[in-house]
């Protein structure tokens, strides 16, 4: 909250106190955990949890000091309005998460935008992104409140995931504002990729927006936060040719499957991929150019696979529907899985029905880069099948990370570059309302004292008189704002620091009373609470 004299004072706890009276608020509602001090580079290795429940508070300090806290319940709404909205990332990804616990948490994309509803049905976020891919779920929120966000988004995740909160605290990455915003543009520059540098993560951004776009609740922060990333991840990928000669997770499947067979060749394999979505028709093409001349394809339509046809005529790419998957797997050696399959597509059972391959003594391989996986685990204890997932991709990209690594270098001075940019326009944001109040407040004196002149006229001024004086007055009053207007702005490329705006928002604040800031996060309280008790 911005620093208000002794003279508003009074105002401010008088305007608290009306407000905490309106809500009648449960006194469970108000216990704030304390302040998180969680450092970034403790968080990438060690995650933990801000979660704390008024369960936390020994039974005996209660009893004993009732007065302390009391007084921490009826402090509450005071507590709110001096703690800013924060952006918050939390989730899960490869470097911190096995694929088990992965799986568990996957979103389709189609439902992305009802999980943004149903994150900003939370009381205390106000809009939110969710970011599901094979190697990642990770939401993006601004919240009202760190520790009640976290709280709030961390036991939805538990319920939806049917992972408890504490298993989710040992995998958790969790960031907040500056550290939050520079994981997303890492994320989308392919820097926290397991393929340094892969290009598709970039695309799966775009599509966040994309899916957002016109929902409630992916507004100005949150859209402008993945907008900026999209840059990020152009300008490293033009600037740093980061992504030359670098694999993606299609293509590191490919030669994971090389590597395992034993002629190390697809050229006389017999090579089954189930999905003819992004990821498998990245599969297919990489298949193709490690030599796999024929192929199987299952997927639910022949559609997308007629369109790969066209591009690979050098390719004999047979169609099969999903019903014929088990026998195509009969008479094959290798099997790719790349669909979005909600349950397993392969089990134990199954599989154990399978024939033999064609390759002696060989077991059948499995490649499954498929989250929530497509090939059971329990396969794996199989004698005739190996199987292999995205978490087994690691010793086929090490060996190309090496020489990417200086351009990853290059990439993070680009990435501090477009995060400046970007907590310029965030911090501008928050003197918006100011900006409007303070014109408002403006507009109302020059109205009042317009009217005054008039009626001290008379009735017989004529309209050009009448004309001549209120563009006299709306002259004087814009004359007047210039000024302030000018040095409540800051787009980050004037010579104004954030830090001599937010102070001029302070000053207009304790010297015209507009308490906007208090003002704003009370009526955003009272609107999720609203909504909380319908």
């Amino acid at each position: 909250m911005a620093a208000v004299g002794s003279s508003s004072a009074a105002a401010v706890v008088s305007s608290s106190a009306k407000f905490r009276r309106s809500l009648a608020l449960p006194p469970s509602q108000f216990f704030i955990p304390s302040k998180p001090s969680i450092s970034r580079a403790r968080l990438s290795l060690n995650p933990r949890c801000e979660i704390v429940s008024n369960n936390s508070i020994p039974k005996n300090v209660i009893a004993s000091k009732p007065s302390a806290l009391e007084l921490l319940k009826t402090s509450a709404a005071d507590r709110y309005t001096k703690e800013r909205s924060s952006i918050i990332a939390i989730g899960l990804n490869i470097h911190t998460a096995p694929v088990e616990i992965r799986e568990k948490l996957a979103i389709p994309e189609a439902q992305w935008p009802q999980i943004i509803g149903e994150l900003c049905d939370l009381n205390h976020i106000e809009e939110a992104a969710v970011l599901s891919t094979c190697n990642r779920m990770e939401i993006y929120v601004v919240a009202l409140s760190q520790h009640r966000g976290v709280k709030e988004v961390t036991e939805w995740m538990s319920k939806t995931s049917g992972v408890s909160v504490p298993e989710l605290c040992k995998h958790q990455i969790l960031l907040y504002n500056r550290d939050a915003t520079e994981h997303l543009f890492e994320v989308a520059a392919g820097l926290d990729s397991l393929v340094l540098g892969e290009g598709q993560i970039l695309a799966q951004v775009k599509q966040v927006v994309k899916a957002g776009q016109g929902v409630a609740g992916f507004d100005r922060k949150i859209s402008g936060l993945f907008k900026q990333a999209i840059s990020v991840g152009k300008r490293v990928r033009t600037e740093t040719n980061i992504s030359s000669g670098s694999v993606s997770v299609s293509s590191a499947a490919v030669e994971l499957g090389l590597m395992k067979l034993s002629e190390s060749s697809y050229a006389n394999a017999r090579v089954l991929v189930i999905g003819a979505g992004k990821m498998g028709k990245l599969v297919i093409k990489h298949l193709a150019a490690k030599g796999c001349k024929k192929m199987v394809v299952v997927n639910r339509t022949e559609e997308k696979v007629n369109a790969i046809r066209q591009e690979l005529k050098g390719v004999d790419i047979v169609f099969r529907p999903l019903s014929e998957m088990l026998a195509c797997a009969a008479a094959t050696d290798v099997i790719f899985t790349s669909t979005a399959s909600e349950s397993p597509l392969f089990s134990k059972e199954n599989v154990q029905m399978l024939p033999l391959v064609s390759q002696g003594a060989m077991r059948r391989l499995f490649i499954d880069i498929s989250i929530p996986r497509n090939v059971e685990p329990g396969v794996s204890d199989l004698e005739t099948a190996l199987v292999y997932n995205v978490d087994d991709l690691q010793e086929v990209v090490a060996a190309n990370k090496e020489d990417r690594l200086q351009k990853a270098a290059e990439a993070r001075g680009i990435i501090q570059e477009e995060l400046n940019k970007f907590e310029a326009w965030k911090d501008s944001l928050e003197t918006v309302p100011t900006i409007k109040k303070f014109r408002a407040y403006v507009e109302r004196i020059r109205a009042s004292e317009l009217e005054k002149c008039l009626s001290k006229m008379g009735n017989d001024i004529s309209k050009e008189h009448k004309e001549a004086i209120y563009a006299l007055s709306m002259g004087i009053m814009n004359k007047l704002l210039q000024g302030p207007m000018q040095h409540l702005r800051c787009d980050g490329n004037d010579n104004h620091s954030l830090n001599e705006v937010l102070e001029n928002m302070r000053a207009l604040n304790r010297m015209y009373d507009l308490e906007t800031e208090i003002s704003l996060m009370e009526e955003k309280i009272r609107v999720k609470m609203e909504k909380a008790q319908k």
